[in-house]
């Protein structure tokens, strides 16, 4: 299976922005040692800083899915839903060059 990559978009609800980027930035250390993570990298928007992004590389997308279920991921799942204004837009690219 070929690497992956992942785009993943968030949008803070107002007045959650700080809490928001704590939250995901719990996520990069743990996410960076597991199996199969090329690289796991957290961006803010520039210009809206409620909007933050993942850029991502898997060696597969099993990595992937197996990264989804590790217990520092899910933990974030649980509390999404205070922080979150609407579903994460997230994108898997098969990666051509």
């Amino acid at each position: 299976m070929a690497e992956i990559a992942v785009v993943a978009v968030l949008k803070a609800k107002t007045g959650k922005e700080d809490a928001l980027e704590e939250a995901l930035g719990r996520l990069v250390s743990p996410s960076r040692k597991d199996d199969g993570c090329i690289s796991y990298d957290l961006h803010r928007n520039f210009d809206d800083r409620s909007v933050f992004i993942f850029y991502e590389r898997w060696e597969s997308k099993e990595s992937l899915d197996q990264h989804l279920a590790q217990p520092h991921f899910t933990a974030f799942g649980e509390k999404a839903g205070e922080l979150l204004d609407g579903p994460s837009d997230v994108k898997i690219l098969e990666i051509l060059s």
